[in-house]
């Protein structure tokens, strides 16, 4: 465990297992992927487990849109009608999660999303019309702004020299339900409900209407579940509970409001506003098209097609969070120009990958095209927010939110070309989309940063220039002390290393 330093005021915890930096607010300085101790790595695991549940509550219907379609008689353009209500919807609440994590943090917010939004979840047997499927898609929808706290809370938890890789990381593996959702509802639970609902009496297509209506339960229990979990066994910060260290004049109180306009007011914002459109947008769309694709295209029924689009979303494993480590990496090589300019490649070869993806049209062809184009999308992702913790520190919550809901907003303007284009046609609007964005990298100018074309000399932070991603032995006994006010001699928090960064499994 590595001590804290010296006294700082009122902590929850006087010892952690974690290195950690207290220029930065007791940040950790090191991961260590295999330890779920409180505060640094309990919050990092609940991170991306919420997020997970959180796709996993949201797009627990795309992939019975075929059979629900089949039911009630939806066209083409109703059920994009849903797709865009269902992501368009998280919109409004991204923006607004920014200034709200900045003000009460991310345990209560994931809480309160991951409850709430589980109700309507578990209303989608009433569906009877295109209407009720869109106001329910609608109220579903709101649990994807959980991105803001997922990515905000690793940013409070951990310092900079390895926030981009944490980032990526929790990022990641909570996208990577997207693809598990289409896996477990339809090609496991789904023939699993039919199998229940077949009593040798029943009609095939009432034996999949009953199925369908009731699967969802399933995802609405555990995400339940998954916000109770979170709010009664993690930390808002390192130093405990936002409550608490208000109350002991710790953390000053934060106007929501002056979050928001600060983060707002800065160019840079939008710039990778646009850019997560083009990254994130893409992925929400291909989580709503990618069975549809390959059901209507490839002639696969709903079991198969789920299967194979699942594979899209399954990237997430490794692919964000590599796109976060390379950030990481060329940051201490680069400083802020290395960040950005492996950010510019990813986004130029997501572009790329889209547009050879459109022309195909063998089966296998287009699985494998489709796997290399899903880790450019995951990897510039992780790239967005290894950047997104050094625009403005102070409001990095509200600007985590309007990057984020730049995602939703793209997977908007990229369903209505789908809702009213062949997908060739939708898929080239996309993929020159995406080149188009991976231009405006010249644009990014952070204080205190170098710039991709025009340079600039980067401020140093605390030990910005060190990074450790652990994967060790699970240890045995590793108690975390209580608080205790006493003045605790400080440690050496951090040892000097040649290497920037290291991994070790």
């Amino acid at each position: 465990m590595a001590d804290s330093g010296a006294d700082q005021g009122y902590k929850k915890y006087d010892s952690y297992y974690l290195a950690v930096d207290p220029e930065q607010d007791d940040k950790a300085t090191e991961i260590k992927l295999c330890n779920f101790s409180r505060p640094h790595m309990r919050a990092f695991h609940f991170s991306w487990w919420c997020f997970f549940i959180a796709f996993f509550i949201w797009f627990a219907i795309a992939p019975l849109l075929g059979e629900i379609q089949d039911t009630i008689g939806l066209t083409k353009q109703q059920i994009w009608t849903s797709n865009i209500v269902g992501v368009g919807g998280t919109i409004f609440m991204r923006f607004a999660m920014g200034p709200a994590c900045d003000k009460f943090g991310s345990r209560v917010l994931f809480a309160i999303l991951l409850c709430c939004c589980s109700i309507p979840t578990s209303l989608t047997g009433i569906i009877n019309s295109p209407l009720t499927l869109t106001i329910l898609r609608l109220f579903i929808g709101f649990v994807g702004a959980t991105f803001v706290p997922c990515q905000y809370w690793t940013s409070r938890m951990f310092a900079k020299n390895v926030v981009g890789t944490a980032n990526a990381l929790v990022g990641g593996w909570g996208n990577l339900g997207g693809g598990v959702t289409q896996l477990v509802v339809g090609s496991a639970l789904f023939p699993l409900f039919k199998y229940f609902y077949n009593d040798g009496e029943r009609t095939t297509e009432r034996i999949a209407e009953l199925a369908w209506r009731s699967v969802n339960v399933v995802p609405a229990v555990v995400g339940f579940m998954t916000g109770v979990a979170v709010y009664c066994f993690s930390d808002d910060a390192p130093k405990g509970q936002y409550k608490e260290l208000k109350k002991y004049g710790v953390m000053p109180e934060v106007s929501a409001a002056a979050s928001f306009r600060d983060g707002a007011f800065n160019i840079n914002t939008w710039l990778l506003f646009i850019q997560y459109a083009c990254c994130f947008g893409v992925e929400l769309t291909m989580n709503n098209a990618a069975a549809l694709y390959f059901r209507e295209e490839f002639g696969q029924n709903t079991e198969s097609a789920a299967a194979i689009a699942s594979i899209f979303g399954w990237m997430n494993l490794f692919a964000r969070g590599f796109g976060g480590f390379l950030s990481d990496k060329f940051n201490a090589r680069m400083g802020m120009k290395g960040r950005l300019l492996i950010h510019t490649i990813c986004l130029a070869a997501e572009g790329g990958m889209v547009l050879i993806f459109a022309n195909s049209n063998s089966l296998v062809f287009a699985i494998i095209l489709m796997v290399f184009f899903s880790i450019f999308v995951q990897a510039a992702e992780g790239t967005s927010y290894g950047i997104v913790p050094y625009v403005d520190p102070p409001n990095t919550g509200s600007i985590s939110g309007i990057v984020g809901a730049g995602g939703n907003t793209g997977a908007v303007a990229f369903g209505m070309g789908f809702r009213q284009l062949d997908y060739k046609q939708a898929f080239y609007l996309m993929g020159f989309s995406i080149i188009g964005s991976s231009v405006l990298s010249i644009f990014i100018f952070i204080k205190g940063c170098s710039s991709l074309l025009c340079g600039g000399t980067d401020e140093a932070v605390g030990s910005e220039k060190i990074a450790t991603l652990e994967v060790p032995e699970v240890p045995a006994e590793a108690p975390v002390k209580p608080a205790a006010s006493a003045t605790a001699a400080p440690a050496p928090y951090l040892a000097e290393s040649d290497d920037d960064e290291s991994i070790e499994c």
